[in-house]
């Protein structure tokens, strides 16, 4: 799926508990979700939607289904990022990181860890 679309925050929310969930029918999704829960038609409303999007398939059970994700979190949130770093920072990881050390004030073991982060991946690269 290379054009992901943007999910809406509600798309979000039920998305993030179904990637939890790996699998589930609208009952185990409403379940899963924080208070105040949403309408169960809300839910199902909402899983429709995201099926037609490409986001979410299922598997029929007479007239129940059952739902997965046919994106996975990390797929959406590579894609998304992307589109996020190329819309407000010219297309350019550095310009975020420097922006995240500048503005959220990272402290000097987070920026060790991010930079033992970044060095494992480039050895796993050579």
């Amino acid at each position: 799926m290379e054009n992901i679309q943007r999910l809406t925050r509600a798309e979000e929310d039920v998305m993030q508990v179904l990637w939890g969930l790996n699998k589930g029918f609208v009952k185990d999704i409403l379940e899963k979700m924080p208070d105040p829960k949403p309408a169960y038609n809300t839910v199902s409303t909402i899983i429709r939607i995201l099926e037609k999007k490409g986001f979410v398939g299922h598997k029929a059970y007479g007239k129940s289904h059952e739902y997965h994700p046919n994106v996975s979190r990390e797929e959406y949130s590579r894609k998304f990022l992307n589109s996020f770093v190329k819309g407000y920072f010219d297309n350019s990881y550095k310009q975020l990181v420097s922006f995240f050390a500048r503005k959220e004030k990272l402290s000097l073991g987070e920026i060790d860890d991010i930079m033992q982060i970044l060095e494992k991946e480039k050895n796993k690269k050579t």
